[in-house]
């Protein structure tokens, strides 16, 4: 929900009779949230989008989430997930794994090798994938978009989808916002309008492009999720027929590179890179910059106990300053209820630094996180005891 955009043929009003050169009606379709007092998009189809049949239910596409939920809890541990040792497989919907989450947030990770031969609708929440590594295309009701490294690419929920991959290898952070992924409120101005200081503007974000064959392979299933429930729906004709759109509800590409941080003269707090949020979590950006410039500053991240937050981080390149060990593709966990900080001689090391060169994306969550079957076989020995000091 970035701003309002049109794209394609539209009728001179909403709810209007509008036909094509033959006389045909175009079916209109609001596609709407919180009801229909929140954002909403319209689309125009060539044929009704209600005709699907069949509504059978599937088989659970990723099932960790309920094992993780009734396994045993573990204690608070600094974990460190190794996700470069997932092998590829799957597509972008089958081939996500969860490893940790709570009841606002999935956090897990993509490794597709082959195109879905389906639609996906998430009815449970908005989806943000972050692409570590691969290119492709996005194709929705919306139009083509296409992605490559560095890039966000947030499908909002409900929104029948697929994706189609190049030849390279795919490697994505991914995750469920189940209460809904926003702008901070932060940035926007009182007629919503992100600010002049906002770390991105307007023009940084990409929107799908119409054509007339928005997908020349068709595929007439689209399988839905709602409730963790998984239902399977046979459309009569092409599901992607949109001549046209308008609204602030449509997926969208943001760029990490866009980000703009801002340096003072002593370290600023994390939320200074925050950049999507939810209900219970914020979602951060930590992209190559200048740091803390005052006399005797310490750039490095201050020991500190975060009460209320658990911190994970995708480390996607450049040198970490507070963490070694971790490489282009691990994650880590670091809960709340202790404290949380770099280890051992990167504190004292980072005086004197003007410039780091790290690319990451963080996410605090208020409500603690629960670790998959999938995470903790991933998981690195003696991360834990690696904070303490020689």
């Amino acid at each position: 929900m970035i701003d309002y955009r049109r794209c394609g043929k539209l009728p001179v009003k909403p709810h209007t009779a509008f036909r094509d050169d033959a006389g045909s009606l175009y079916h209109e379709h609001c596609f709407t949230r919180g009801g229909f007092d929140g954002p909403f998009s319209i689309l125009y189809h060539r044929s009704p989008p209600q005709e699907h049949g069949e509504g059978a239910l599937e088989a659970p596409l990723w099932p960790e989430r309920q094992e993780a939920r009734d396994a045993p809890l573990v204690g608070l541990r600094r974990r460190h997930v190794r996700t470069q040792e997932l092998g590829l497989g799957g597509t972008a919907t089958t081939g996500r794994k969860p490893l940790f989450f709570n009841s606002d947030l999935t956090i897990g990770v993509v490794r597709p090798s082959e195109d879905d031969a389906f639609y996906f609708a998430n009815g449970d929440g908005d989806d943000v994938f972050y692409i570590h590594e691969g290119r492709g295309e996005l194709r929705s009701h919306f139009g083509r978009l296409a992605f490559g490294p560095g890039d966000y690419v947030c499908v909002p929920r409900s929104v029948a989808h697929r994706f189609v991959l190049d030849k390279t290898p795919h490697h994505w952070l991914w995750l469920e916002c189940r209460s809904g992924l926003r702008v901070p409120a932060q940035y926007r101005n009182p007629v919503g309008q992100l600010r002049m200081d906002a770390p991105f503007t307007h023009r940084d974000f990409r929107i799908p492009e119409l054509s007339e064959v928005l997908d020349p392979d068709a595929p007439r299933v689209v399988i839905s999720k709602r409730a963790d429930r998984y239902s399977r729906h046979v459309y009569r004709n092409t599901v992607l027929d949109t001549v046209g759109w308008d609204g602030t509800v449509y997926p969208f590409v943001f760029p990490i590179s866009r980000f703009a941080p801002k340096a003072g003269q002593f370290h600023l707090p994390p939320t200074l890179h925050g950049t999507f949020a939810t209900s219970g979590s914020l979602i951060c950006s930590f992209v190559p910059r200048m740091v803390d410039f005052g006399e005797g500053a310490i750039p490095c991240p201050y020991p500190h106990s975060n009460v209320d937050v658990d911190e994970v981080i995708f480390y996607c390149d450049g040198d970490f300053t507070s963490r070694r060990g971790v490489s282009a593709g691990s994650l880590s966990l670091h809960p709340a209820g202790v404290p949380h900080g770099p280890q051992p001689g990167a504190y004292e090391g980072s005086i004197g630094v003007k410039v780091v060169s790290e690319l990451a994306v963080m996410i605090d969550t208020f409500e603690p996180l629960r670790v998959t079957q999938t995470g903790r076989a991933l998981e690195t020995p003696g991360y834990d005891e690696s904070f303490w000091s020689p």
